[in-house]
C-alpha cells in the first residue's frame, strides 16, 4: 500500500489485514505512523522516498498487488507549480510502472480523482464516460497517469484499476488539513472554532464515508477486469450548506459559519454515477451521510476532546 500511512491508506491495511492478506506500507520514513497503530505488528513498515527508484525496488520485492494513494498535491494549489506535479507524481509512476513489470506485479490498482479528472460536469451524476476536462493540475496528473496505466495495459499486458473515487471522510482523517470537508468542518466544530466556506454554500460534492470507499477499492481490484475504471462514490450529492446542518445535528450545536468569495476552480456540482460498480463488483455504499457524519464525530471528540 503505497502511501498506507495516511487516512484512507491505514484502513486499507486494515481490511487487507482482515481478508488474510500479508501487508507491505510504503510510507516517507518520518511519516507519522499513528493511524497504523492498531495493526503495528501485523503490517511490514517500509520507509521510503517515491522518487527514489532504489527505494521503489524494494517496496515492490515479493509483492502481488500495489494500491497507489501516494500523491504529493492538492487540488487547490496544484496548479501553483504543475512543474512540482509532474516531477513528484507523474515521474515517479512511470518509474512504479516498469518496477512493476520487473517485478512481476499482477495489479495496480490507483487512486485517482472522480472530483477532478472530469472537470465541469455536462451531466449529472457523472458516468465513467464522461468526457476529462481537470481544471486544476492535480486532476491533469491524475488523469494522465490513468492513460499511461491504459497504455501499459496495451503494450505490456499490465493488469490495473483505476479508481474515480468521491470525497472520503471519516475517523483519522486530520482536522486540520487544507482539504476533505466533512473532517474539517467536524474539527472546527469539535474545538469550537468559525467555519469559512468559499462561496455561498451551495457548492455540491459526492461525500463517501470510509469503510464504504475502502470496500469498494478491495472489489475493483478483483474485479473481472484485466484493465477497468470505476466511480467510487455515495451517488449522492450534498451542497456544503447540507453539510453544515448534518453537522449541527450530529454535533447538537450551531456552527459559527463564514461566507467568501468562491473559488475559480471549483466546479459547481460533482456527483458520481456508481451503477457500474454496482452492476460489475457487487458493491454499494452502506453508511449514509448522517451515521457517517455521527462516527467521525465520535471519533474526533474522543481524539481531540471538546471545547465549550
Amino acid at each position: 500500500v503505497l502511501g498506507g500511512a495516511g487516512f484512507l491508506g491505514s484502513h486499507l491495511a486494515e481490511k487487507l489485514l482482515q481478508k488474510g492478506h500479508a501487508v507491505r506500507v510504503f510510507d516517507r520514513p518520518n511519516a507519522n505512523r499513528d493511524n497504523l497503530a492498531a495493526v503495528a505488528g501485523d503490517v511490514e513498515f517500509l520507509g521510503g522516498d517515491f522518487s527514489n527508484q532504489t527505494d521503489l525496488e524494494l517496496a515492490l520485492d515479493g509483492v502481488k498487488t500495489v494500491y497507489h494513494l501516494i500523491s504529493t498535491t492538492i487540488p487547490s494549489t496544484s496548479n501553483e507549480n504543475p512543474v512540482y506535479d509532474v516531477e513528484t507524481n507523474l515521474v515517479p509512476t512511470l518509474h512504479l510502472l516498469d518496477a512493476s513489470l520487473r517485478h512481476k506485479v499482477d495489479r495496480i490498482v490507483f487512486l485517482s480523482s472522480g472530483g477532478t479528472v472530469y472537470g465541469k460536469p455536462e451531466t449529472l451524476p457523472i458516468q465513467e464516460t464522461h468526457n476529462t476536462e481537470p481544471q486544476v493540475s492535480y486532476g491533469l496528473i491524475k488523469l494522465t497517469i490513468e492513460r499511461y496505466l491504459a497504455l501499459y495495459h496495451r503494450l505490456h499486458k499490465l493488469s490495473s484499476t483505476i479508481i474515480r473515487l468521491a470525497n472520503p471522510y471519516g475517523p483519522r482523517q486530520n482536522p486540520d488539513a487544507p482539504q476533505g470537508a466533512a473532517a474539517v468542518f467536524l474539527g472546527k466544530a469539535a474545538q469550537g472554532k468559525p467555519i469559512q466556506i468559499w462561496g455561498d454554500g451551495g457548492v455540491v460534492r459526492d461525500y463517501i464515508y470510509v469503510d464504504d470507499a475502502v470496500r469498494g477499492v478491495m472489489a475493483a481490484a478483483n474485479g473481472p477486469s484485466s484493465f477497468a475504471a470505476y466511480n467510487i462514490g455515495s451517488g449522492v450529492g450534498v451542497s456544503l450548506k447540507e453539510l453544515i446542518e448534518g453537522i449541527e445535528k450530529v454535533s447538537d450545536r450551531k456552527l459559527d459559519v463564514a461566507y467568501t468569495h468562491g473559488r475559480p476552480f471549483d466546479v459547481p456540482a460533482n456527483v458520481l454515477d456508481i451503477s457500474a460498480a454496482q452492476r460489475d463488483l457487487n458493491w454499494k455504499p452502506e453508511v449514509g451521510l448522517e451515521d457517517g457524519l455521527k462516527r467521525t464525530w465520535d471519533w474526533l471528540r474522543a481524539t481531540l476532546g471538546e471545547r465549550s
